[in-house]
């Protein structure tokens, strides 16, 4: 676990971070972006590592010194992992260290997963999750600290678009001047969200798409699937490993979500107001990450259902479910009201990023979809 050898592709990216080191070209800050489900994380993992072991070697960490035994275990006294959680102080959880043994439950089950799983794996329920301000005053404390093992202080922060700003501002005089021999590895899915001046004190460090080659393989290898099913779910995933995951193990939440927009389809075309309402409702009561994740789930629903009209399944990127679905749905997606529907699910999605009344913003958004799937 941790090492470049599971990182899944993304061979060019492998080869630059081991050459830096080999050249003692060390950025005491960098930031790894790129779309979801490309590996920024593991990549991240694996150089942490391999800039921990005293024996690396050209290509990886040994894997057998003590620093790599405790890298296993994720117990490395010099690496500090930084994320967002939902504070609970009646369970008196404020600060990561009092999740970190549930982050280490999931890294150490997969290093590819969203924020989702994350809030799944912490019983965050409705909470929004953060790095709180008070998660500075550890950031600064445990990097105050002399190296146990002589070499360098890691601080790993997964998606510090999450920062609140009390504790961006001071990760800002962090970076601005670091402790000695102390590196910040920033993991964003969002990096447009965090502050310009941080951006700026980081060396950007760009992660793409792996290959849909390169996914099937891994599929192959590590799950035993039948080289035509890897493929397809390969196809499917579009680069994103996270989601090629989900589409092998159907994720409870995935096909929450597939069963809430196939009944809302057809609420609305059926003029059920009613159960409109008692829709809105169930919606209403889910988290607000998780009522976001819906609606970025519609977008991708009405795209590609738009996108099947033109009957090139190399474009289509649906599961069989989905699929099956679309073969009655995709007419009614059409050019006089998909630019209609985009438009109403980005509005939706910026009133709940604005904490805007949930059943409010979903029984408008269903009552609009009346109106929009007779422009046919």
């Amino acid at each position: 676990m941790f090492s470049f050898n599971d990182v899944i592709g993304q061979e060019e990216a492998k080869q630059r971070l081991r050459q830096e080191v080999a050249e003692g070209r060390i950025p005491h800050a960098r930031l790894f972006c790129g779309p979801a489900g490309a590996g920024k994380l593991p990549l991240a993992l694996a150089y942490a590592r391999y800039l921990s072991c005293p024996h690396r070697t050209a290509e990886d960490a040994c894997g057998v010194c003590p620093s790599c035994v405790k890298w296993e275990k994720l117990v490395h006294p010099d690496v500090h992992f930084v994320f967002p959680i939902v504070r609970n102080a009646k369970a008196k959880k404020e600060v990561c260290d009092d999740y970190i043994a549930a982050w280490r439950r999931l890294l150490t089950g997969s290093t590819y997963f969203g924020l989702n799983h994350w809030l799944d794996e912490m019983d965050a329920e409705n909470g929004q999750p953060l790095i709180y301000a008070k998660e500075s005053d550890e950031i600064t404390r445990k990097l105050s600290l002399k190296s146990s093992e002589g070499g360098y202080k890691i601080a790993l922060i997964w998606l510090p678009e999450k920062l609140h700003e009390v504790c961006a501002n001071k990760l800002l005089k962090l970076l601005e001047e670091p402790p000695a021999q102390t590196l910040f590895l920033l993991v964003s899915e969002a990096p447009e969200m965090l502050l310009t001046t941080i951006i700026s004190r980081t060396q950007r460090f760009n992660v793409p798409c792996i290959h849909e080659t390169e996914i099937t393989q891994a599929l192959t290898r590590r799950f035993g699937l039948q080289a035509a099913d890897a493929q397809n779910v390969a196809h499917l995933a579009n680069g994103n490993f996270v989601k090629a995951l989900e589409t092998i193990h159907l994720s409870e939440e995935n096909r929450l979500f597939f069963d809430l927009f196939v009944s809302l389809m057809r609420l609305s075309y059926q003029r059920k107001i009613k159960e409109m309402k008692q829709w809105s409702e169930q919606l209403a009561g889910m988290g607000r990450e998780r009522q976001k994740n819906f609606l970025m789930y519609c977008q991708r629903m009405i795209r590609e259902n738009f996108v099947f009209n033109l009957h090139q399944p190399e474009m289509n990127y649906l599961t069989t479910d989905e699929q099956q679905f679309a073969t009655r749905f995709a007419p009614f997606v059409n050019e006089r009201n998909v630019m209609g529907i985009m438009n109403e699910l980005t509005e939706a999605q910026l009133h709940i990023e604005q904490n805007v009344n949930a059943r409010m913003v979903f029984f408008d958004f269903s009552l609009k979809m009346i109106v929009l799937l007779k422009q046919n």
